[in-house]
């Protein structure tokens, strides 16, 4: 998949070798001091200007553990990779993005809005 990549790292013992997948790449690149990727991710390594209100849909029972949300950025950054605005917004905000489900985005004249889900208990 284009845009995706892998990181495998391998340690070797005395009789054989453990080998680990690293599965969050911007937090492999932050322990490691490496540059933030803002072209690939759409997001800039800054606090993000955030509204987002619940949706209207989908959300038909209040004990869900998760709940649909429509955020718009109003700093300029765009959302081109879930996993990098998960970690994000868990560190500046505390929220809990679901990050194995769909989403979607939708442009209109505030900008482009985008449908997460996110943990109920979360959100602030």
């Amino acid at each position: 998949m284009a845009g995706t990549s892998r990181l495998f790292a391998v340690w070797p013992g005395e009789w054989s070798s453990d080998l680990f997948v690293i599965d969050d790449l911007d937090e492999f690149a932050k322990a490691h001091g490496i540059k933030h990727d803002e072209e690939r991710t759409g997001l800039k390594d800054h606090v993000h200007e955030v509204k987002w209100v619940e949706a209207e849909y989908g959300n038909s029972s209040p004990r869900s553990q998760y709940v649909g949300i429509r955020v718009t950025l109003t700093c300029g950054c765009s959302i081109r990779n879930l996993r990098t605005f998960a970690t994000q917004m868990k560190e500046q905000r505390g929220w809990v993005i679901a990050t194995s489900g769909g989403w979607g985005s939708s442009s209109g004249p505030d900008g482009t809005t985008y449908s997460l889900r996110a943990r109920r208990t979360s959100l602030s």
